[in-house]
Order: C-alpha cells, then sequence, then structure tokens
C-alpha cells in the first residue's frame, strides 16, 4: 500500500524535474508552433538567497548526521566478495587470454 503511494510521489517528482520549472507543459500550440518554429518557454531564475557561513555549516553538519557508515561485518563481507570477483575475472580472462594466445599461433603457424 505504502510503496505504490511512495513510487507514485517519486514518479511526480521526477516528471517534476524533467520539465522547466517543474511545469508540464500542455496540449495547445500557438501559431508558430503550429508552422514548425520551434519554441521554447523559460522562466526566469528566482534570485539564489545567500546563505551566511554559520548557516552553511549548521547544514552541513545536518547533512553529516544523516551518513549511515557501514558497520565493520558489512565491510568485511563487501571486502571479501571484492577480491572473490576481482580472482574470478582474473582466472577469466587468463583463460581468453590464453586461448586467444593459442589461437593466433596455430593460425600464424598455418602461413609458414
Amino acid at each position: 500500500m505504502w510503496g505504490s503511494r511512495i513510487q507514485r510521489l517519486k514518479r511526480r517528482q521526477m516528471a517534476k524535474a524533467k520539465t522547466p520549472g517543474g511545469r508540464r507543459t500542455t496540449g495547445t500550440k500557438t501559431a508558430a508552433a503550429a508552422q514548425g518554429a520551434a519554441t521554447v518557454a523559460v522562466d526566469a531564475p528566482a534570485p539564489k538567497k545567500k546563505t551566511s557561513i554559520p548557516q552553511f555549516i549548521s547544514e552541513v553538519r545536518a547533512e553529516a548526521r544523516k551518513i549511515v557508515w557501514p558497520s565493520r561485518k558489512e565491510t568485511w563481507i563487501t571486502s571479501v566478495m571484492v577480491f572473490i570477483m576481482v580472482l574470478i575475472a582474473s582466472a577469466f580472462f587468463w583463460i581468453v587470454d590464453t586461448g586467444l594466445g593459442f589461437a593466433s599461433r596455430i593460425i600464424l603457424s598455418l602461413g609458414q
């Protein structure tokens, strides 16, 4: 129930983010657009409010409090998984390299 509601809200936010000014375009065309000329409506950006240095620092600290660091166990498991994947990838590329080297030697020996 809540998952679908959250997904709808996210889709709405994404749709707003893709259009200029967060507004959707309407289906009506102007006379110039009907003749093939492209018209683009751009909203004038609102003047940005300057933040003071103490306010900026407090906002940075508030965002830093939201960081969730992995536990030691999660870090260890992830490191082991990465090491295993590196071993698998290196074995795969060694096999492919050896096979291609063998095949190229055979092909080159046919030309002698």
